[in-house]
């Protein structure tokens, strides 16, 4: 059980870091408004807009997996029955507090200043 959560833990890390840099990678709404006028390369790996395409489709994709490996990892949280989540808070036992010393109660005597 232990070796599933780690590896759905992996496959949430991985999608998410990769997600990350690809839509980092992604060009915004405004930047085919300067290939328009000529200020931009339309020209590039994957076509004037196949690239949008493809990184859109693979962020979605990546998205996806991202969510489904999430909602695993909260169902495999909660559905286990041990007794015990293994905290250090949950041994500890607290002592009883001690009971205040006693402070005798000041007389007359004790505030008349000293000469």
């Amino acid at each position: 059980m232990d070796m599933v959560v780690t590896i759905i833990l992996a496959v949430q890390m991985i999608s998410a870091l990769v997600m990350v840099g690809l839509i980092l990678i992604q060009h915004g709404k405004g930047a085919d408004m300067g290939a328009a006028f000529g200020s931009g390369s339309s020209g590039s790996l994957f076509g004037a807009s196949g690239s949008a395409n493809f990184l859109s489709r693979t962020t979605a994709v990546l998205a996806t997996i991202f969510f489904a490996s999430t909602l695993m990892l909260a169902y495999f949280g909660t559905a286990r029955t041990a007794p015990s989540s293994g905290s250090v808070l949950e041994n500890t036992t607290l002592p009883a507090p001690a009971a205040p010393a006693a402070v005798p109660a000041p007389s007359g005597a004790d505030q008349i200043p000293a000469k």
